[in-house]
């Protein structure tokens, strides 16, 4: 295939893959799911478990093998933008708020979650074909921890925004509460990653790298920035030449970041994270978010539907593997969070949404299910069982959350669905 039929294919398969997450999408919303929901779903349907089972022969000439590294390619720049948009909303003030009752609900939703998740990858590491033969089990249990104690900030964030409380009790602690697990489960992915060559120095190395540049951004970038706010503050707007200088910077972070042996996102989030709040961040968010989310990120979900094979869970006992990861993650998550909650003093009303959104994985568990299988951590066949688990975890939140809150759905069948993302 040559360069400008891989080009042309590349553009036909971005069409299709827009039109059926927006169909898909446009079926999600009338029974009160999100659009990233559709978009996970769709991902997972355009690859081999469904669309190359019912067409096989369609599905390959559509998705052929040379075409998967363009769209990985290309999914990467989605992520690194979107988890730049992720920390251009992370809010550290909201840590202050709520603090006690934050604090033990993100405790108690990292470390059960993380133990329950360590025993399950001690208990499948000798079984075989779950993970690489080189995986140690400090990493397996490492990164399956992870895995289950992550949170889908993003979309709490979506879900609060739409939901109207935002400025409440129970939207604050949820979003301090998710915020602080994903961190906790993004340092613990770097550990892994730093560790998994089998090299100290290369550990080492990860993570000293990891931390000068969270000091650089601080304060070295943070300073310049702080000058780019003032500036867009002065003249009204963001200038051209701000949003290739910031757009740079995101580049070389990422960079440096996956160079050091971390990950892109890891740089791109912190990088976001570190912008100030201005008029300067808004402007990105306007004009950097709808692009992302709508154009890009539905890559991402195609390339782990296309990574994923139901067909490789063939077995009664990995079916059996399938519904205990399942339980496991539920289970870990969404009750000791829901402890923690009323052990604090929040009303079991609350408790019980703060448990349900907690549970919701999103997209931020798929970037780390890829990198674990793009690095050679987890085989396709337990990627796959985790990626149910995702799907599964994330098609629960809305409903339940509306369920335990008693409250009615807030989109519409025409509401702007581009933003909705976890």
């Amino acid at each position: 295939m040559t360069d400008t039929q891989l080009g042309a294919l590349f553009f036909l398969q971005l069409g299709v893959i827009l039109i059926v997450c927006r169909l898909v999408g446009w079926c999600a919303v009338r029974i009160g799911q999100p659009q990233v929901v559709a978009e996970m779903v769709a991902g997972f349907l355009m690859g081999p478990s469904f669309f190359g089972w019912v067409a096989p022969d369609i599905q390959a000439a559509l998705f052929p093998a040379p075409t998967l590294h363009p769209i990985f390619v290309v999914s990467q720049i989605g992520l690194v933008l979107y988890m730049f948009c992720v920390g251009l909303e992370f809010r550290p003030d909201l840590m202050l708020k709520h603090s006690r009752s934050a604090a033990a609900v993100s405790v108690a939703g990292i470390v059960v979650p993380f133990t329950l998740g360590g025993a399950v990858a001690l208990w499948l590491l000798p079984a075989g074909g779950f993970f690489a033969e080189q995986v140690r089990p400090a990493h397996a249990v490492l990164f399956v921890g992870a895995a289950m104690s992550i949170t889908a900030f993003p979309m709490l964030a979506r879900i609060i925004h739409e939901r109207g409380i935002a400025g409440t009790a129970l939207g604050t602690l949820t979003l301090a509460a998710g915020a602080l697990d994903d961190a906790a489960a993004w340092i613990i992915l770097a550990v892994v990653l730093g560790s998994f060559s089998g090299s100290t120095t290369l550990a080492i190395s990860a993570a000293l790298g990891g931390l000068f540049y969270v000091v650089v951004v601080l304060l070295v970038a943070r300073p310049l920035l702080r000058k780019l706010d003032t500036a867009a503050e002065a003249d009204g707007r963001m200038a051209p030449w701000m949003l290739t200088s910031i757009l740079s910077a995101l580049a070389i972070g990422a960079w440096f970041t996956d160079t050091v042996g971390i990950y892109a996102v890891f740089g791109a989030f912190v990088l976001g994270a570190g912008m100030p709040r201005g008029l300067l961040s808004r402007e990105l968010q306007r004009s950097i978010g709808p692009v992302t989310t709508a154009l890009l990120v539905p890559l991402f979900f195609v390339y782990t539907g296309l990574n994923s094979r139901l067909g490789l869970v063939h077995s009664s006992w990995l079916w059996t593997v399938t519904g205990i990861v399942f339980l496991v993650a539920c289970v870990g998550k969404g009750l000791p969070c829901w402890l923690a909650a009323r052990l604090t003093g929040v009303s079991d009303r609350d408790a019980l949404g703060v448990a349900t959104l907690m549970n919701a994985r999103g997209m931020m568990e798929l970037i780390l299910l890829n990198i674990g299988l793009q690095r050679g951590l987890i085989t396709p066949t337990f990627f796959t069982i985790l990626v149910l688990m995702a799907i599964g975890t994330t098609l629960m939140a809305t409903p339940m959350f509306n369920l335990v809150s008693r409250r009615e759905p807030a989109v519409s069948p025409d509401s702007n669905l581009a933003h909705e993302k976890a």
